[in-house]
């Protein structure tokens, strides 16, 4: 028997002076699930990000997390159930160190008594942040900082992470490098919602995908589907 989502996005709109950002977007994430939103610039995929983290409130819909309504939450108690978010542009304090930074994530009451634990779970992950632990966080290359950002998510004992284009702005290499981070997160069973302009490797890694479009879901099916469809080849992969 299939269980409950973990997530429910139920009609959701959002509108900015008027101008539609979501247009009655609905979607459902399973638990341990890998969820991508794919589109071009401006289709609403940050948007999306940012309602359910609480920073932007939607104009009607209902946002449902673990079957409790969340909808108008505010970000601070939405990230106390458990929904990290890692923004576009990483976000970091780059006056900070690097271990400075991490410790913010871990600064929520689900995860502090689990700090030193989940600490050397990131450093794990990324050695190279645990040699750079000492540095400033604006001194680090693009593809560091988005460790950084990423570990910080970490720290938050999150249940699911929301990715905002983590490769943006990484060459090939780092690319390829941050959607093998995407699989690692995937393996220790956290739910994942990742937003990526990267349709090739985000769905080759994805379970199920969402293909959004002036606002509104046009197109939904496993990774392996969508990857197939003629019309995501032709839009997005120039196929």
């Amino acid at each position: 028997m299939a269980k409950d989502p973990v997530l429910i996005l139920d009609r959701l709109s959002v509108s900015y002076a008027g101008s539609v950002a979501l247009n009655g977007v609905s979607l459902a994430v399973q638990a341990e699930e890998l969820i991508c939103v794919i589109g071009a610039n401006g289709a609403g995929k940050t948007s999306l990000i940012r309602t359910i983290a609480g920073i932007v409130r939607p104009s009607s819909g209902r946002i449902r997390w673990c079957g409790r309504d969340i909808t108008g939450m505010s970000p601070w108690e939405i990230c106390e159930l458990g929904i990290a978010q890692v923004a576009e542009g990483r976000e970091l304090f780059p006056s900070l160190t690097v271990e400075e930074n991490l410790l913010i994530g871990g600064s929520l009451k689900r995860a502090r008594g689990r700090r030193d634990v989940n600490l050397r779970r990131v450093y794990e992950l990324f050695p190279k942040l645990d040699e750079r632990r000492r540095q400033s966080a604006g001194t680090l290359s693009g593809g560091e900082q988005q460790m950084v950002a990423i570990g910080r998510a970490m720290m938050s004992e999150p249940e699911m992470i929301m990715l905002d284009e983590p490769s943006i702005g990484l060459s090939p290499v780092l690319t390829g490098v941050m959607f093998n981070v995407v699989k690692a997160l995937h393996s220790q069973k956290i739910t994942i919602l990742l937003v990526e302009q990267n349709v090739a490797s985000s769905l080759s890694i994805g379970d199920r995908g969402y293909v959004l479009e002036n606002g509104a879901v046009v197109l939904d099916g496993t990774g392996k589907d969508l990857l197939s469809n003629d019309e995501v080849r032709r839009a997005y992969l120039g196929l």
